[in-house]
Formats: structure tokens, sequence, C-alpha cells
């Protein structure tokens, strides 16, 4: 099994020592040792002036603070966070480009709230609407978008609430892409801390627009209202909201030393509170806590044997990156268990699960990931076949009269 150097020489360390203490003369025996370094204590999560809220690891999706963070709430304009992550997804695609341009309608015009200031009968590229939606929080912006990729506000929240299943978002319902209030418009801190997942892992190439302060458009220039991008160089988006309903709130991302923390804080009390609440989560996060990469997408992690196979072996591994959030200073208590299927047969195509990977935490289990086979193994001849037969009936039989 592959494990990262300074995980395996962490793990080689007491033995390097017990060596070292077998080979030392009587003199340096007595020399006082130093005393380990002691774990760093971690206390409660904050408690914040807000309804409902969440902090997590982007890359492992590791919980590490919530409060009623499955709660139906009002999410105001933190909707426009899946309005701009399915015109990502359709640029993405290709479906759309950037500089396509998309009429303005009396509706759009008309829509209330706060605004990018386009005008009816306006030309506007695909690329200003999205930076007036995620920048702004135009809700015209986001109404003349919904008319484009989807006809109407209507059959776009049905698309929105599509999406919301697919991303396992089961408390969230939209009825229309700008969050303005309707009964059975909700979401959950939750849900949206996944949807923010999504946006900056999915489509990295266009979150760099939830850092940007300003956005100007027909002359004039609006502030983004996340002042915790003034305020801390580590945070880089993602979105405000406000209805007298819902109160402040904010979806927040933070990078410091290669961790990602997320951090979602709904229903407080005001602009400063939202901001200072949410620096109060990321900064326990970033204090206490430190993600690790155990294993790299595509790692052979093992190759198990192959009973009647065109070859003998099978790489097997993950198909994705292996992220652990871990209390500071315990990494070296990580261990990883290989649980691989007996008797592996041919055919094996690529991809196809032959087992479960166990990270465990001392006695712990922080994380499990699926095992895969990272080659296709095609059925071997007739004579292979019959020789691998015979050879695992006796390798069986051997292997009962031992144990």
């Amino acid at each position: 099994m592959k494990v990262p150097r300074s995980l395996r020489f962490r793990r080689l360390l007491p033995v390097l020592m017990v060596c070292l203490s077998l080979v030392a003369s009587p003199l340096l025996a007595q020399t006082p040792q130093p005393q380990p370094t002691p774990q760093t204590m971690i206390p409660a999560p904050p408690r914040l002036a807000a309804s409902s809220w969440i902090l997590l690891d982007a890359d492992s999706g590791r919980v590490l603070a919530e409060h009623r963070a499955d709660e139906r709430l009002p999410p105001a304009s933190l909707t426009k966070l899946m309005t701009a992550y399915l015109v990502e997804r359709e640029l993405n695609s290709g479906n759309i480009a950037p500089d396509d341009m998309v009429p303005v309608s009396e509706k759009a015009w008309r829509t209330g709230g706060s605004k990018m200031f386009i005008e009816v009968g306006d030309q506007v590229p695909v690329s200003e609407l999205l930076h007036g939606i995620v920048i702004v929080s135009g809700n015209d912006a986001s109404v003349a978008m919904a008319e484009y990729l989807a006809g109407g506000t209507e059959p776009f929240a049905d698309i929105m609430n599509q999406h919301a299943t697919r991303l396992g978002m089961t408390n969230t319902h939209f009825v229309n892409p700008t969050g303005l209030p309707h009964e059975n418009h909700y979401s959950s801190a939750r849900d949206l801390s996944l949807l923010a997942q999504h946006i900056i892992n999915d489509y990295p190439q266009h979150y760099q627009i939830y850092r940007q302060k300003h956005f100007s458009y027909g002359g004039i220039d609006q502030p983004n209202r996340n002042r915790l991008l003034w305020r801390d160089a580590s945070v880089d988006g993602l979105k405000t909201g406000w209805t007298e309903a819902a109160g402040y709130c904010l979806v927040a991302s933070a990078e410091r030393d290669e961790m990602r923390l997320i951090s979602v804080v709904m229903g407080t009390g005001s602009e400063e509170a939202r901001a200072q609440e949410t620096q109060k989560l990321l900064s326990y996060g970033f204090r206490y806590f430190e993600t690790l990469k155990l294993y790299d997408q595509g790692s052979v992690l093992n190759t198990p044997r192959v009973w009647g196979g065109d070859r003998n072996e099978v790489k097997v591994g993950v198909d994705e990156d292996v992220f652990m959030t871990v209390p500071r200073d315990r990494q070296q208590e990580l261990t990883a268990k290989l649980d691989i299927r007996a008797d592996l047969t041919a055919p094996i195509a690529a991809g196809e699960r032959v087992g479960q990977m166990q990270v465990r935490l001392g006695d712990r289990v922080v994380g499990e990931r699926p095992l895969l086979a990272l080659e296709p193994v095609e059925e071997g001849g007739l004579f292979k076949r019959l020789f691998d037969k015979v050879q695992r009936f006796f390798t069986n039989l051997l292997g009962g009269l031992l144990d």
C-alpha cells in the first residue's frame, strides 16, 4: 500500500528510535530524551448569534461545526448560488458561450430588489450577467439568465430543483432564481455548503468571479457585499443574502496553507454580524484542524491476485484524490486498512469496485473510500482458466489446513 512519504516517516520514527537506543553508548542512554509534543486541545465549536450555521472542509467534506444545519430556512439571495452554478454548468458544457447576447425582457427589468441595472431591450453578454449575479446579486440579471436558459423563471426553477436533488440537497426547494420571498422557497445551511463545494470543485475556472470586490455596468459601480473580502486575504467568495424573513446570511470560503473551508451562516442581525460570525467559524477551523492529502487519484494501493485472467494481478486504487481532515498534531495516528474482495475472478472491468479502504485516526474511523480496479483484466484462455482453477483449489486447501 502506498503511503505518503511524510506519513511513512512518522510511522517509522518510533522504530528508528528503538534501533538507535540499542546501539547507543551508556552515556547517550542516560541523556534526557525530549518529551513528546502534547496534542492540541480542541475546544467546543463557537456559538454564533445566528439561526443556523455549518463549517466544512471543501476537499474532505468533513463537517467541523454545525447548528441546526438541516433546518429549512429562507435563503434570500444565497439562492443565486444555484442560478450561477447552472450558468457555469452550461458554459462548461459548451451549450452557451460567454459572449452570447441575452435579451432583457420587461419582466427582468421590473424585478425588484438588488439590481445590475440592465435595461429593457438591452443585449447583454452571458459573462456580464454572470458577474452581475455573483458580485452585485442582480435580480434582474438572474431573471434574464433564467429566461435565456429555460424560457422563463418557473421552468428554470424546475431545473434548479432537479440539480438540487442530484447534488443531495435534501432540504431545498426553489421557486425562483432570485431568492425573493415565497413560502415554498427554502434551503438549509448544509445544503448550501454542498452547493458551494460543487461550485468550487466542479467549475474552478469560474470561481475567481466570486472574489471580485467591485462590478460596473452601464456606468454604475457597485461593491461586493461580502465584507470579508476586504478584511481577510484568505477569503475569496462566495455570496451574501438578505430579506426581512431570512435575516443577514453569508456563504463564505477561505484557503490557508492548502486547506479550504466553507462556512454558511444564516439568520444574523446585521451585515456586520454575518461577517463577524463567519470569521469566528473560519478561525476555529483553521486554528484546530488540518487537511491532509493521503492519496492521489489513480494511485496504485495494491495489486491483488486475479484468477482466470489474461494477467495474474490487477492494479487497485482510488478514482479521486483522498483527503482527510484531522485535529492538528495528530496526523501520525492516521492508518489505512484495505479490505479487498477475496478470490477476484476475471473478467474485471476498469472502475469495478473490488473492495473498501478504511481510514482511522487512532481507534476511530474517520473516512471510507471504495477501492476500484484501475485497469481491465480480460478472461484468460481455456488452458489458463483451467490451470488457475487447479492452483486456486490447492491454495484454498492449504490455507484451510493452516488455519
